[in-house]
């Protein structure tokens, strides 16, 4: 770590000197301004004025990529938090394939548009700024939406209804683009702390954290995503049990909705006390899985391996809700509360 020393220039004003390599490195020069920003544990970031405006424009130089590699491109730009994406080809027009990977891609993705199309290149621009949306909104977004997957998924197992599946099944694609955005988010706002506070976040201590969390609650949605392929799967489109077992189920689905929600409230809102609630939670649901399975009566083994499928994508569904409310218990305890007291 490299030390200042801070020198007295008045009789109330105090400084220090930049280090040359960084100035040069972001052309900081005499008379230029830059930004002042103060965070948590009496933290101070100088930051450039070139941070106060997104990077503006990648290039995907497609000659030697297959169309998956720049569909994954496209998307990691997305991430980083590029406005304009250039996806072309330095030799020739641009493939059949690549085009159809670049239209797919803009489909994954929220707020991006093809802005511009010859035969060699195409431009994408993303029209979402960070401050539309807040990283709380858009966590609780994303568990609301795999709840409701799940919620469908589970209705569907109980009235043998294929349509109300498939409908679980297109919510998921909704789940993803959320997931992407607040990975979007989460990246810029590392790379520019400036915007740490236009998406909810008094600091960016955080980040690391919510980005566990979202990717936990991407699974979430993908678990839910198996019990409504399991639907379109079994005979007749429900599981073949008695409907007391089908009742148990429904009355676990509940349960694990309830510890989904209370562990992204307790992130959301640094509640140490929701964090050990979900907690307690978890255990009466690990107690209530092993019963249901112990209570089955005798049935054929594909009857069984597709209980015990629904059975575990539930109960994962609430170790992803455990582990969220770790972090948030992390992250509740970083800061000041009845039970914490930081010197």
């Amino acid at each position: 770590m490299e030390t200042r020393k801070v020198q007295r220039l008045g009789p109330s004003t105090l400084a220090m000197t930049l280090p040359a390599e960084w100035a040069s490195e972001h052309g900081v020069e005499k008379g230029d301004e830059v930004s002042l920003r103060t965070g948590g544990k009496g933290t101070l970031t100088v930051l450039p004025e070139s941070a106060s405006s997104e990077e503006t424009e990648a290039i995907i130089h497609a000659d030697n990529l297959d169309a998956d590699a720049v569909e994954r491109a496209i998307v990691a730009q997305y991430v980083l938090g590029r406005r304009v994406i250039r996806i072309e080809c330095d030799e020739g027009p641009l493939g059949s394939d690549h085009i159809n990977a670049v239209y797919k891609a803009e489909t994954q993705l929220m707020g991006l548009g093809v802005i511009e199309e010859t035969p060699e290149s195409i431009s994408i621009r993303c029209s979402v700024d960070a401050e539309d949306f807040t990283l709380d909104n858009l966590l609780e977004r994303l568990e609301r939406t795999g709840r409701t997957m799940r919620g469908e998924a589970i209705k569907a197992l109980a009235h043998g209804n294929p349509d109300l599946a498939q409908r679980a099944l297109n919510r998921e694609r909704q789940a993803n683009k959320i997931f992407v955005l607040l990975l979007r988010l989460i990246f810029t706002a590392y790379q520019n702390p400036n915007l740490a506070r236009a998406v909810g976040l008094d600091d960016g201590f955080p980040l690391i954290g919510y980005r566990s969390i979202a990717k936990n609650l991407e699974l979430t949605a993908d678990n839910a995503e198996d019990i409504a392929d399991i639907v379109l799967e079994a005979e007749g489109h429900a599981l073949n049990v008695e409907s007391a077992t089908i009742r148990e189920i429904r009355e676990l689905t509940e349960q694990v909705d309830e510890i989904t929600a209370l562990s992204v409230e307790s992130a959301v809102t640094r509640d140490y006390d929701l964090s050990i609630q979900v907690r307690e939670l978890f255990h009466e649901i690990s107690d209530r899985e092993r019963e249901i399975l112990a209570d089955l009566p005798e049935m054929s083994n594909d009857d069984l391996l597709q209980v015990r499928e629904v059975l575990v994508s539930l109960q994962q569904t609430a170790q992803y809700a455990m582990r969220n409310a770790e972090i948030a218990a992390n992250l509740a305890l970083n800061e000041e509360s009845e039970h914490t007291t930081i010197n």
